[in-house]
């Protein structure tokens, strides 16, 4: 699996952490940056990543900024994109298995390192569990058509 990540400075120490531990996991992962802690704006990282996810060069995108909310907002920006920010472990594994989330967000100032890899492995190992759910995956896409015109 490819992964694609992403921060602000608020999230490039915990960036680092979790492109570690990702690639302990066997994961291939990509960093969109920055590469500074430098202030950055959050909506160009979310942006980069969430249009490599929709391009479907990744599989899966990972966010962090000082909340989660800002980075997972200019993500869901992006046609095609689901991204979730999470503070626990079980939303994260819901938001996969219901909402078959395509980029996962976080805060840096709201969950710590240990709790930050324990969301991110619940939400690697959950599947989409399709079925009535998948009615309401197409409902959302059905939202995002319509905002063409």
């Amino acid at each position: 699996m490819n992964i694609a990540i992403g921060s602000d400075h608020a999230g490039i120490e915990l960036k680092s952490t979790i492109i570690s531990y990702l690639e302990e996991l066997g994961y291939a992962v990509t960093d969109f940056g920055p590469d500074s802690a430098e202030r950055t704006d959050y909506p160009t990282y979310g942006k980069k990543v969430a249009e490599e996810v929709a391009g479907k060069n990744f599989d899966c995108g990972i966010l962090i900024c000082g909340t989660g909310v800002g980075i997972s907002i200019a993500a869901n920006k992006v046609r095609g994109i689901r991204a979730i920010v999470c503070s626990e472990p079980y939303s994260a594994q819901l938001s996969k298995q219901h909402n078959n989330t395509n980029i996962l967000a976080f805060g840096s100032r709201v969950v710590g390192s240990e709790l930050a890899k324990m969301i991110v492995k619940c939400w690697l190992d959950a599947e989409f569990e399709g079925g009535r759910h998948q009615i309401r995956i197409d409902m959302l896409k059905d939202i995002e058509e319509r905002q063409k015109a």
